[in-house]
Parts: structure tokens; sequence; C-alpha cells
């Protein structure tokens, strides 16, 4: 056994320098080289904890985001995945797997398009394809909820394992993939007649980055990223993920085969709504408290004193996501990397007591969102948490007058 933990050691410590070979200008061709010659494929495991490593070593995720598909492109087809699990139909990563499928298929339909733009005179005219272009990548923005779920619910969970470097790698990743969608959205705003040269410049210039940043998540997810998760999250783990994952919505595939766990589900999560919860000015029962702030017509976020998320109220229409799974989760990862410097400067005001609020409004899918933080603190003035409220404030922007009279709103 202790030959094993030691051949792993070695070989975690070998894949640690031949990533950093890459960051310090060594090609790809020969790092991949060097990765046959000593190691031949490597265990998806020990790729994962190597990452990991040299983020806690010091290596900045900024720059491991940088080389992330220079990683990949290095370790195509010398990944062991013998020790994978299976997975039954209905299981999340049986859902996940049959969503890349259907992506596949639009992307392949996609480089059809790019095959037919090329064989075209330059001055022929395009519009048409253009106009299937634009069709292909329309269903592609539905990969938004693919990324969701793997965000909310499948990192979540991994962070809770103490694997926090690859998420977050891959959630930059993802925030790359959604800036190049847009950029090709703006591409197809051209007007009247464009010709094969324009066309092919926008598939050089945008369409095929994009489709090549997509194919490489699939592999990414594929070849590391599940078979981590298949190895790492307990049944009922994945149980939760299945519950809350009809809530995000899925991609390109609706799932029509219920996964049953190995495990009784009535003995899951069972809550005595009789328990009474006493405060200074009256007391509530559980089910009680939970409709009274779902009833409220803002989104809730408590954030504990050690920056974990607490709790947060379900009404009816959320502006964020929140599903179960971020409960527990450090709230600097429930952000993309990029805004996560807010998040720490906001969290370390308030727990000095330089400052008990912040506020900020954004447009935000047709919604104009108020969004508030405002410290908590017991009767001692101790730090306690940060409050998250969120509330869509359109409808007060619109209000002249008095109303005095009582007229429900449609």
């Amino acid at each position: 056994m202790s030959e094993l933990i030691n051949n792993q050691r070695k070989r975690i410590d070998q894949l640690k320098s031949l990533i950093l070979d890459l960051h310090n200008g060594h090609s790809v061709e020969e790092t991949k080289s060097k990765l046959k010659e000593l190691l031949g494929s490597v265990p998806y495991g020990d790729v994962v904890r190597a990452e990991e490593e040299l983020i806690n070593d010091g290596l900045d995720r900024d720059e491991v985001l940088k080389f992330c598909d220079l990683h990949t492109e290095a370790l195509k087809g010398n990944i062991d995945l013998t020790f994978a699990k299976k997975v039954e139909p209905g299981h999340p990563i049986d859902t996940f797997i049959n969503e890349n499928i259907e992506i596949q298929k639009v992307i392949d339909r996609i480089k059809h398009l790019f095959h037919d733009c090329s064989t075209r005179n330059n001055q022929d005219d395009t519009s048409d394809l253009l106009s299937s272009l634009n069709e292909n990548f329309n269903a592609l923005m539905d990969i938004e909820k693919h990324y969701l779920r793997k965000e909310n619910l499948l990192f979540p969970f991994l962070e809770k394992h103490q694997i926090t470097g690859p998420p977050m790698v891959m959630w930059g990743k993802h925030d790359e993939v959604r800036e190049f969608l847009k950029s090709c959205f703006q591409l197809f705003d051209q007007k009247g007649n464009v010709n094969a040269e324009v066309v092919n410049s926008f598939i050089e210039l945008m369409f095929a980055p994009t489709i090549k940043l997509v194919e490489e998540m699939i592999y990414k997810e594929e070849q590391i990223l599940f078979p981590m998760c298949l190895d790492t999250l307990t049944e009922i783990e994945w149980y939760d993920i299945y519950q809350q994952s009809d809530e995000i919505g899925y991609c390109l595939f609706s799932p029509d085969k219920k996964w049953e766990p190995g495990f009784s589900i009535d003995a899951v999560n069972k809550i005595d709504s009789t328990d009474k919860i006493k405060f200074e000015n009256g007391s509530l029962n559980r089910e009680e408290l939970e409709a009274i702030f779902n009833s409220i017509p803002l989104d809730i976020t408590f954030v504990d004193k050690d920056d974990k998320v607490k709790f947060f109220s379900h009404g009816t229409d959320r502006i964020f996501q929140r599903p179960k799974a971020v409960l527990g989760r450090q709230v600097q990862y429930c952000h993309p990397p990029s805004s996560v410097h807010i998040v720490n400067q906001i969290v370390d005001d308030f727990k000095s007591g330089r400052q008990d609020s912040a506020k900020f409004w954004i447009n935000f899918q047709g919604k104009y969102v108020h969004i508030a933080y405002y410290a908590v603190r017991n009767n001692n003035g101790e730090y306690l948490g940060t409050l998250e409220v969120t509330h869509d404030i359109n409808e007060y922007r619109k209000i002249e007058g008095e109303r005095r009279i009582l007229e429900y709103d449609k």
C-alpha cells in the first residue's frame, strides 16, 4: 500500500512540474511527449490533485485559468478513466452527459455551416448562412442552464469535500464561454446583404473560437469533472442535486427517466412543522416562519460570520438562483471569480465596523434590481453576518400620486 501511495505522490509531483513547464513557456507538444515518457496515462484524480495543489502552493487562479486550455490539450489522450464509475439513467451525471450529446449535435451543425461558407466565392451573398448560424447559436445559448447546474449544484458539494481550485477555474471558463457567445450575437446584428468573405472573417474571429471553447469544456467535464464528482459525492448528496435540478432547468434535453437512489427517501429531510421558535415579541412555528419569509416580495440571503451561506428565502419569483446546495457554501464561491474581490471588500468592511451597508442597482433580465447588503450585529455590536436583500424596484419607479382605495394588483 505504501508503495502505491509513494507512486501516486511521485506522479502528482511530476504532473505539477509538467504543468508549470507549460506556464514557463514550454510547448504543448513537448509537454505531451514528456507526459507519455514519464507517466503514460494519468488517473483523472491525479490531474485534479495536481491543479488543486498548485493553487494551494500559490499559483494564482487567474494564471491557472489562463493556461487551462493548454493543460487540457497536453493531457488529451493521456487521462486514465479505468476506474470511473458508471451511472444509471436519470442520474444527474447521466443528464449532463445527454445534454453534452445534444450540445455536440448543435456544434456539428455549426461546423457544417462553417464548411459550406468556406466553399463559396468571397462576394457570394451568404446572409442565408449567417441566419442559420444565428439559429444554431441561439440553441447553443441553452448551455447557460448546463453551466448554472454545475455552478450552483455540483461545485458547492465539491467544496464541502475541500475541492475548491478546479471548480473555481472551471467557473472562470464558463464566464469566458458566456462572453464569447455574447460577442457572437453582436456580429449577428449585421444588416443587409453579407458576403462570404465577411462571414468567413466572423467565423475565424469569433464563431470558431467559441465552438472550440464549448467543445473543450465538454472534454474537461467528461474526462475530469464528472468522474471526480462520482468518486467524491455521496448518494444523499446526489439526491439533493437531483431534487434541485428541475428548478434550474436543462439544456437541449429533458430527462424522461426517474432516478431512484439506493436509500429510503422518506427517511431524508423530515421537518417537524410544530417546532416553536420563540422571539422577544412572540413565537412562530417553522411552517409559519418559512411561509412568512417566502411571502415577502424580497430575496433574502444570510451569510454567517464565517462567510458561509446559512439561509435564504425562497419566494415564487426569485431574481437570482439560490438552490439549496449553496447552504453551507463559502459566499466567495457563490460569485464569479471576477467579482470575488468586491464580496471580500464588503465582508471585510462589515467585520471591521468600517461600514454597515452597501447598495447597488442594476438592469437585469428586464428588471431594475436593487441589491443591498447589511451588516448584522448583536446587542453588543458584534458581527454575526451579512444580510443580502434583493428586490425588483421597477414598479416603484412608475408610482405617481396616491392610492387610497382598495385596488388589487394584477
